[in-house]
């Protein structure tokens, strides 16, 4: 059995880090570079890093990219206004080990097979923002601002089938809530598609760690806010996890 990974996430808008609450009123949660080397040095499996409005500001981030790159040494995955090959591989350059495309993925699926045949599925992860419409999950972009239309399940299952070696699955219902991640979605998603699922929106404790894992059928779990605002540490995750029976990176 995999062990199941615990993963911060930096939401960086102008360079700072900003958190929200269901992808609106964000505040500033600190500095990006030293927030990766807090939690590179806290027992962190992975660190995501989210431009979040380069998409819906036709912008590109790299300069940021570079500077945390320098501070980590565990796995660093970048997203945000990823729309071409050439984003892909000045992303890689720039110190990221996989990239998250949300966006261009649903606007362009090819640049999804292309992506994996050139870099490898493992470096690929599609990311879901996901909000429930009517009883349905439904799949925006634009950092939330614009729905598409288009089920959650189904493109996560296309996803899959062109190439994306993950999936990065928000609840926009749940994200800044600190409820506890959206069970039903992830668990959805988790048992149709074979690639690993990381949950995220909704950590509020350490029972929704748990609960993504053994209810959600999650392979990772993703947090922001009770990690910048030091509710609970990496380490109080982890020990807490292990009690409980699931296995985690020490």
């Amino acid at each position: 059995m995999l062990t199941k990974r615990i993963i911060p996430c930096l939401d960086v808008k102008e360079g700072k880090v900003v958190k929200g609450r269901n992808f609106l009123d964000l505040k500033q949660a600190g500095d990006a570079v030293e927030l990766a080397k807090r939690y590179n040095e806290e027992g962190a499996d992975e660190l995501v890093f989210l431009d979040i409005t380069a998409s819906s500001e036709k912008r590109k981030t790299t300069s940021l990219v570079k500077e945390v790159a320098k501070e980590i040494f565990i796995p660093f995955t970048v997203g945000g206004g990823i729309s071409s090959i050439d984003d892909i591989r000045n992303l890689l350059i720039a110190g990221a080990d996989k990239v998250s495309i949300n966006t261009a993925a649903v606007k362009n699926p090819s640049l999804l097979r292309e992506a994996s045949e050139k870099f490898g599925s493992q470096c690929i992860t599609v990311a879901i923002d996901a909000k429930k419409i009517n009883g349905r999950y439904e799949v925006f972009i634009k950092s939330g601002k614009e729905p598409t239309g288009i089920s959650a399940l189904e493109w996560a299952k296309e996803a899959e089938k062109l190439g994306a070696g993950e999936l990065l699955l928000t609840s926009m219902d749940r994200d800044g809530t600190k409820e506890g991640y959206e069970l039903e979605l992830t668990q959805i998603i988790s048992e149709n598609v074979s690639i690993p699922v990381i949950a995220s929106g909704g950590a509020g404790n350490l029972e929704s760690f748990a609960d993504v894992f053994i209810k959600g059928k999650a392979d990772a779990a993703l947090a922001a806010s009770i990690f910048h605002y030091s509710t609970y540490s990496i380490l109080n995750v982890k020990e807490y996890l292990g009690k409980k029976g699931i296995e985690v990176r020490k």
